[in-house]
Order: C-alpha cells, then sequence, then structure tokens
C-alpha cells in the first residue's frame, strides 16, 4: 500500500545562528530560531513521513520542552523516523520539497541537500526533490523575515 502526507514547517531568522537546511551549511547572514538545530526542511520531512504513517508529529517526538533535542543535527532526528517507520513496516519512496524563502538561494545547494537527505532515507537522490520558490516579496517571507517549508513524503507501507 502506498501512502502520502504533508508536513509544514517555518522558522523565524535570527542573528548568531548558522543556517542549516537538509543538513547542510548554507551561507547566509543569518541562522533560524528554534530548539534544534532549526532545519526547517528535515522538520517538514519528518512530519511528512509520520503522517504518512499515522504516527504522529515532529513535537510528540521530540518535543521543544525537553533540553536533550537543544540544537539537536535534525538528519539525526530524520534518521530516527526513518527507524520508526521502518520498524512500523514502512518505507520512504520519494520526498518532494519545496522551500519559500527570498534569500539564500537554494539552487546552489540542492544536489548536496538531495544527497544527504537520500542518504539518511535510503533512497537514491533522484527520489528526493529540492525545489526553492521566492514569495514575490509578499508577507513575512517576502521581507526576509524567514522561510517556510513544505514537504511531501510517499511510503510504501508492506
Amino acid at each position: 500500500m502506498i501512502r502520502v502526507g504533508i508536513g509544514y514547517d517555518s522558522h523565524r531568522f535570527v542573528p548568531g545562528r548558522r543556517l542549516v537546511l537538509a543538513g547542510q551549511h548554507i551561507v547566509h547572514d543569518f541562522g533560524l530560531a528554534g530548539h534544534s538545530d532549526a532545519d526547517a526542511v528535515a522538520h517538514a520531512i519528518i512530519d511528512a513521513l509520520l503522517g504518512a504513517t499515522g504516527a504522529g508529529d515532529i513535537g510528540q517526538l521530540f518535543p521543544d520542552t525537553d533540553p536533550r533535542w537543544r540544537d539537536a543535527d535534525s538528519l539525526m532526528l530524520l534518521h530516527t523516523v526513518v527507524q520508526l517507520l521502518r520498524d512500523r513496516g514502512a518505507d520512504p519512496v520519494h520526498i518532494d520539497v519545496t522551500v519559500i524563502v527570498e534569500q539564500p538561494r537554494i539552487g546552489p545547494y540542492r544536489e548536496a541537500m538531495s544527497t544527504a537527505l537520500a542518504r539518511v532515507l535510503g533512497v537514491t537522490d533522484s527520489s528526493v526533490s529540492i525545489k526553492g520558490k521566492s514569495n514575490e516579496g509578499m508577507g513575512w517571507i517576502g521581507r526576509g523575515e524567514g522561510l517556510a517549508v513544505i514537504a511531501v513524503a510517499t511510503v510504501e507501507v508492506r
């Protein structure tokens, strides 16, 4: 059986933090506010995978009130979720991600992001799609206050 889940995450830009997306350091003047490393790409994928399998959400598994997750590597969190899915008889098949941000541009990092995610997910690079979109100057994203990520996960349940 094939199941699909949708994940969303957004974070404000803040000074003094590295910007990490899909486990990659992205050159930018600001990082993202958050309890863990604030990797919004990994977080949206986690919620999409959990949604596809009816396994809750990221806040249930890794609450921001738990000091264990302070500055946690979100690819490690994603790896944990992939193992949870496999234990439940499900395997990631395809991930489609859209990063909505004015700056920085995602294009130069797309390949490294896809490769890093594919390695953690146990799929081929071609099974991970990463797209960058601007918000055409509209709203909080358009003003450069932060970014948002939408992820769709396709999962095969054995």
